[in-house]
């Protein structure tokens, strides 16, 4: 059971995270679904638009850490992750994202390949890598210096300190805070927009927009090297270990 519900109806690829009493966190098995279902409508001409969502009270926790704990270091184990950012980074359908409570680590990241991005007024937003003892990932340390500059991507990736809806907002990762209650039906509204315009013009001009994917794929593809390196470290090992065993991280281990 992969814990993605996937739905195609009136144009909408919807991807819904099912795992709420896990906070939705990402399994190996739910990056391969999501990636299967968007390359299967690479060639779909019906399907205009991807969404993404979770159900519960949280978007996205981010990455399991006990699916991702073992073998740390084995870049086989990234796989089902790369799979995921590649078919997301690279898909020419419009992608929309429906945000509400926490999104964290790749839960934020991943909003970086979305065209439009629409989150509850109490969402929170977290880049934790570096208290797990490991680097950004999906291109985030080179597309959040250019959303967002260098000094506030500094901020949000050296510190990996949650933020709120207004800074998202206000630094461009989100296209517009909601209300919890008006969340759902203004994503649809703008997912029945998008449906409706010219496929030619809205493909072309996604593609057009996107026009640095190599620089994009280059910085995925270096960051994941550096990712797989630090998951071996002893400040990677310790972070794991502490967060599994929920105890505090032992500092002279985490350097």
């Amino acid at each position: 059971m992969s814990n993605v519900r996937v739905q195609q109806d009136n144009g909408i690829l919807t991807l819904e995270l099912t795992r709420a009493d896990k906070k939705n966190a990402l399994t190996r098995d739910m990056y391969q679904a999501m990636a299967e279902a968007i390359n299967n409508v690479a060639e779909n001409d019906t399907v205009k638009v991807i969404l993404l969502k979770g159900e519960g009270d949280c978007f996205t926790a981010g990455n399991d850490i006990a699916d991702f704990a073992v073998d740390k270091g084995d870049s086989a184990q990234v796989g089902e992750t790369a799979a995921f950012m590649r078919a997301l980074a690279h898909t020419k359908k419009v992608v929309v994202a429906q945000v509400h409570g926490m999104a964290v680590g790749i839960g934020t990241t991943l909003l970086l390949h979305c065209d439009f991005v629409y989150c509850a007024s109490g969402t929170r937003f977290v880049l934790p890598f570096i208290n797990l003892g490991l680097v950004p990932e999906y291109a985030s340390s080179y597309l959040l210096p250019h959303l967002a500059g260098h000094r506030k991507a500094a901020e949000w990736l050296m510190l990996g300190e949650p933020f709120d809806a207004t800074e998202a907002a206000h630094f461009g990762l989100v296209t517009q805070v909601c209300d919890a209650q008006s969340l759902a039906d203004t994503v649809a509204a703008v997912c029945d927009k998008l449906v409706a315009k010219p496929a030619y013009s809205l493909l072309h001009t996604k593609s057009l927009m996107k026009n640095d994917s190599d620089a994009v794929q280059q910085q995925m593809d270096e960051e994941l090297d550096v990712f797989i390196e630090a998951m071996s470290t002893a400040a990677a090992q310790e972070a794991f270990d502490a967060f599994l065993h929920k105890r505090p991280i032992n500092p002279e281990k985490f350097k």
